[in-house]
C-alpha cells in the first residue's frame, strides 16, 4: 500500500511539472503569434474604436433626442420670457395701485378734514346762538344728531341748550351722550 501512495504522489508532481511547462509555453506563444501576424488583416484595436462609424439607427435616435431637447429648451426660454413680461406687468400694476392708493388716502384725509372743519364750524354756530333759539332747533333734530353737536360743545353751552329743550327731548339726547362710550373696552 505504501507503494501505491508513492506512485500517486509521483503522478501529482509530474502533472504539476507538465502544467507549469504548458503555461510557460502558452504565454510565449501568444506574444510570438502577435509579432508574426501581418498587420493588414487585423481586427480593429481599442484605439481604432473611436474611428469606427456608429450604427445609423443609433445616430438617428441621438439626433431625434437632440432635436427634442432643443425644442424643450426653446419652449422653456419662451416661458421664461413670458414670465418675465408678466412679472414686469404685475410690478408696474402694483406701483400704479400704490400710487392710486396714496392719492385716495390723501383725498379721504382731505374730505375727512373738510367734514370735520364743517362740523366744528356748525358747532360753533350753534354754540354762539341764543340758548333758547338753539334749544328749539335741537328739539327738531333727531336725538342722535343733536347729541353729536352737544357732545362737542363745552359743558356750559350744552347745559344752556339742554335747559331750553323739553324734558323728554333733553332726556333722550342725554341718554345718547352718556351711552356713546359705554361699549368701549375698559382694559
Amino acid at each position: 500500500m505504501s507503494r501505491r501512495l508513492g506512485r500517486g504522489a509521483l503522478f501529482v508532481v509530474a502533472m504539476l511539472f507538465a502544467s507549469s511547462g504548458a503555461l510557460r509555453l502558452g504565454s510565449g506563444i501568444g506574444s510570438a503569434l502577435a509579432k508574426s501576424e501581418p498587420s493588414g488583416e487585423m481586427a480593429p484595436m481599442v484605439g481604432d474604436a473611436a474611428r469606427c462609424d456608429m450604427p445609423s439607427a443609433l445616430a438617428q435616435a441621438l439626433a431625434l433626442r437632440e432635436e427634442r431637447v432643443a425644442a424643450q429648451e426653446a419652449a422653456l426660454k419662451d416661458r421664461l420670457a413670458a414670465l418675465a413680461l408678466a412679472d414686469a406687468a404685475i410690478t408696474r400694476r402694483l406701483e400704479e395701485l400704490r400710487s392710486v392708493e396714496e392719492e385716495l388716502k390723501a383725498t379721504l384725509a382731505l374730505a375727512d378734514g373738510a367734514a370735520e372743519e364743517d362740523i366744528q364750524k356748525l358747532t360753533a354756530v350753534y354754540q354762539a346762538m341764543k340758548p333758547k333759539d338753539a334749544a328749539a332747533l335741537f328739539e327738531t333734530m333727531s336725538p342722535e344728531f343733536a347729541a353729536g353737536f352737544l357732545g362737542r360743545m363745552p359743558p356750559e353751552s350744552a347745559a344752556a341748550i339742554l335747559s331750553g329743550m323739553s324734558a323728554e327731548a333733553a332726556y333722550g339726547v342725554s341718554v345718547i351722550v352718556a351711552g356713546r362710550n359705554a361699549s368701549v373696552p375698559k382694559n
